[in-house]
């Protein structure tokens, strides 16, 4: 089984950047794809970004194109998220996701193979 840990999370001011990680215990089929999602005080979880094992086939939502950018490192087993023009919605808990096929906010959440624990990111004005 996967293990997900994510770091990187905290406070931070309207603008700033943020860099978040997520270590992948092992590498294995289940982090062909790697990933963010976030959930929000209040409201349900939703897709971030997603990368392939290759680097390729970057998805985002359409609420962080732009400003986010995901990238990996396949031989540290980790998936970085760069948060740029950090905005007061963005404050969420940040889950790191993993799966075999490749995933979007069109996926089945609960599908998915692994996720980590989660880490906060609080946006202040």
């Amino acid at each position: 089984q996967v293990l997900l840990v994510e770091s990187g999370g905290g406070l931070v001011q309207a603008g700033d950047s943020l860099r978040l990680s997520c270590r992948a215990s092992i590498g294995t089929f289940s982090t062909n794809v790697m990933g963010w999602y976030r959930q929000a005080p209040g409201k349900e979880r939703e897709f971030v970004a997603s990368i392939m094992r290759s680097g390729g086939s970057e998805d985002y939502a359409d609420s962080v194109k732009g400003r986010f950018t995901i990238s990996r490192d396949n031989a540290k087993n980790t998936v970085y998220l760069e948060m740029n023009s950090l905005k007061l919605e963005d404050t969420a808990v940040y889950y790191c996701a993993a799966d075999r096929r490749r995933f979007s906010s069109y996926s089945r959440q609960d599908a998915l193979d692994a996720w980590g624990q989660g880490t906060l990111v609080t946006v202040s004005s």
